[in-house]
């Protein structure tokens, strides 16, 4: 876990840990400013798992401790994790322009060989922009590859989008290894740390979101929210 590492070695853990909320669709965590992760969905029985083992007391952990629980085998210790990564991030926003990462990758993947790792939104747009378009889920939907034919599909790119949550699913290396050096390779979703380390990966564009009004963010997330109906953020890509 080399990209989390160095990661993780960037950042100031001398912040109070305030709060923590995991939401059915979205994880939230507030140090010095306020950080996502998707909450991962477990299909399967959890009563007799701890997902979680600390419930309840996370806040008597300290920030570092609590940012270091990104390498969990628990995804949604993995997650917490995730979540104060990117809430400890101090993000240059002088590095940063406020743009979709559904456009991006339909600009620069018009009239190319595109793949997706996750499904995401705006699918049917990349869809008419590509000349190909593989999207490649652990959960398929019509029409997407599962995940094992990452390993066929990724070499094959010219433009690839990879979402943050392979950072907590533990994929993120193997897949950026997957790349070819001259694919353009985008990170987007919520969970996407906002940080310049990932270039030093093989990474063109960093597409995340940053909460701007942390309070609306965390009440959206205990009330359900899905990525999309949280209010109080902005979309921001660094490019490298």
């Amino acid at each position: 876990m080399k990209i989390i590492d160095d990661l993780l070695s960037t950042l100031n853990y001398e912040a109070l840990v305030k709060d923590i909320r995991l939401g059915p669709f979205q994880t939230a965590v507030l140090t010095r400013n306020c950080g996502l992760a998707a909450t991962p969905h477990d299909p399967g029985p959890h009563h007799d798992k701890t997902p979680v083992k600390e419930s309840g007391f996370l806040l008597d952990k300290g920030a570092l401790a609590l940012a270091q629980m990104v390498k969990s085998p628990s995804p949604l210790e993995a997650t917490i994790g995730m979540a104060t990564i990117n809430s400890l991030i101090e993000v240059d926003e002088q590095r940063c322009v406020e743009l979709n990462a559904g456009n991006l990758l339909a600009e620069k993947g018009k009239g190319k060989r595109v793949a997706l790792v996750g499904h995401f939104p705006f699918v049917p747009e990349l869809r008419q922009a590509a000349e190909e378009l593989w999207v490649i889920e652990r959960q398929p939907q019509p029409g997407d590859f599962a995940e094992d034919q990452a390993e066929k599909l990724v070499p094959m790119t010219e433009v690839i989008g990879i979402t943050g949550t392979a950072f907590t699913n533990h994929t993120i290396e193997h897949l950026l290894e997957l790349c070819k050096p001259q694919t353009y390779v985008v990170i987007l979703g919520g969970t996407t740390p906002l940080s310049p380390v990932l270039f030093n990966y093989g990474v063109d564009a960093i597409s995340g979101a940053q909460a701007i009004d942390p309070e609306m963010v965390l009440r959206c997330v205990s009330q359900g929210a899905t990525f999309r109906q949280i209010k109080g953020i902005r979309l921001l890509t660094m490019t490298r």
